[in-house]
């Protein structure tokens, strides 16, 4: 997902993409530890997209003015 369309939605849609994101991630780690090897280059992937949708909601954050 692009930062622009991060962007468009609202609060409450970021934090359930970042859940989802979160889970996603999870599992990578699980089926590593398990042997089932998923590719590389998804964890990178996942890291950085939840960086940042982290970086969006912060932004949100400083336009509303709440903590």
């Amino acid at each position: 997902m692009k930062v622009s369309e991060m962007r468009a939605k609202s609060a409450q849609d970021l934090t359930t993409e970042l859940v989802s994101l979160r889970k996603e991630q999870f599992a990578l780690r699980l089926q590593r530890a398990t042997g089932q090897a998923p590719k590389p280059d998804q964890f990178g992937k996942v890291r950085k997209s939840i960086a940042r949708l982290k970086t969006v909601q912060r932004e949100l954050r400083g336009k509303t003015g709440s903590k």
